[in-house]
């Protein structure tokens, strides 16, 4: 465990999340379950939508409320290793 004031964030915070996939069926309600098990409390209507210009990728703004540097790490872990995904920021 990484001890807080090692961290360049201050914990809880708002911290946005960009996931990028395919624009597919389903993508963003995976997303939304990976997200929603990791913060109860995350509206999955605030997930903002954006698609690129040829519409076969979709970008995801996820804002979350993150409480740890911990939680922030497994979320990360299990999107970036999610199929359905190719990157997080």
């Amino acid at each position: 465990m990484i001890d807080p004031k090692d961290s360049l964030i201050e914990y809880p915070c708002e911290f946005p999340l960009k996931v990028f996939g395919e624009a597919q069926a389903g993508f963003v309600q995976a997303v939304a379950s990976v997200v929603l098990a990791h913060v109860p409390d995350f509206d999955s209507n605030s997930i903002e939508q954006r698609g690129s210009s040829n519409a076969r990728y979709l970008s995801l703004t996820c804002t979350i409320r993150a409480t740890s540097r911990e939680q922030l790490d497994n979320l990360y872990r299990d999107l970036t290793s999610h199929p359905m995904v190719k990157m997080v920021l």
